[in-house]
């Protein structure tokens, strides 16, 4: 489906959208969206936000990635390297996480205006947390372990757990997938390492995480699309895609051990 390009969004209209695409209300949902893929939107990323809430009613849940892989090692980033001589520095200077106050990094100002909305609820992981509002959010983000931080113990299988569903809103992105590559058991292991607050006081720690490959996801979800478990709609302006993550969990973690996750 083509989504159109030339919508005026309110959040009404958004909200019926989600409603004709299938969310329903009691719905526990972890979403992922582009506020620019919705087209004009009224208002801005709160009116999203509400009317995501409205679809999910006071019986529902809403819970999204607010990553901050900024407070890392910087021998680890990618995108956004700097200069060796810079590291210790870093390593010296970079702030612990703070779920009150560290903002996410790269997640879009849904997510970020989902995490400061008044009764959210944020995990304590440094690197990988997850913001949460409505019924289920205190128990989605408590008790956040620093290692495998998208495994068994994470946010997203007490989702799994709660037979939530994925939203897809203008984005391919589908976290739900880390939690598949931990089950699978087809990635190694490797060390990462950050400011944490430890008894008050911060502390550079290092811990086991897997080594997530995000590259590998493109097969796995033509495939499991292809069995038609996916939704399919337009919500504003952009493409959406409403799944059963449990679903799509299961699939990729069984097509991974056939398969393998490659490199």
């Amino acid at each position: 489906m083509i989504a159109r390009t030339d919508t005026l969004s309110t959040r009404a209209t958004l909200t019926g959208d989600l409603r004709r695409l299938g969310v329903q209300p009691g719905d526990t949902l972890i979403v992922h969206a582009s506020l620019s893929r919705l087209g004009w939107v009224t208002g801005g990323a709160a009116p999203v936000v509400q009317s995501l809430q409205d679809a999910v009613g006071p019986q529902g849940t809403l819970v999204v990635p607010t990553f901050t892989l900024n407070l890392t090692d910087p021998a680890g980033w990618g995108r956004t390297r700097v200069p060796e001589a810079w590291w210790t520095v870093i390593r010296t200077e970079l702030p612990a996480f703070d779920p009150a106050v560290t903002p996410s990094r790269g997640m879009g100002r849904v997510a970020e205006t989902l995490r400061t909305w008044p009764g959210a609820r944020r995990s304590d992981h440094p690197h990988s947390s997850f913001a949460a509002w409505g019924r289920h959010a205190e128990s989605v983000t408590a008790d956040h372990p620093l290692a495998f931080s998208l495994g068994e113990r994470s946010p997203l299988a007490r989702v799994y757990d709660l037979d939530g569903r994925v939203l897809l809103l203008g984005t391919e992105v589908n976290t739900s997938l880390h939690l598949a590559e931990v089950r699978a058991g087809q990635r190694p292991t490797v060390p990462f390492s950050g400011p944490v607050t430890v008894g008050g006081e911060r502390r550079w720690l290092t811990f086991d995480e897997a080594d997530y490959h995000e590259q590998a996801f493109p097969p796995v979800k033509a495939a499991f699309e292809a069995t038609g478990a996916v939704t399919v709609g337009v919500v504003g302006s952009a493409t959406a895609k409403l799944m059963s993550q449990r679903a799509l969990v299961d699939f990729a973690t069984g097509y991974w051990r056939e398969r393998g996750s490659g490199k």
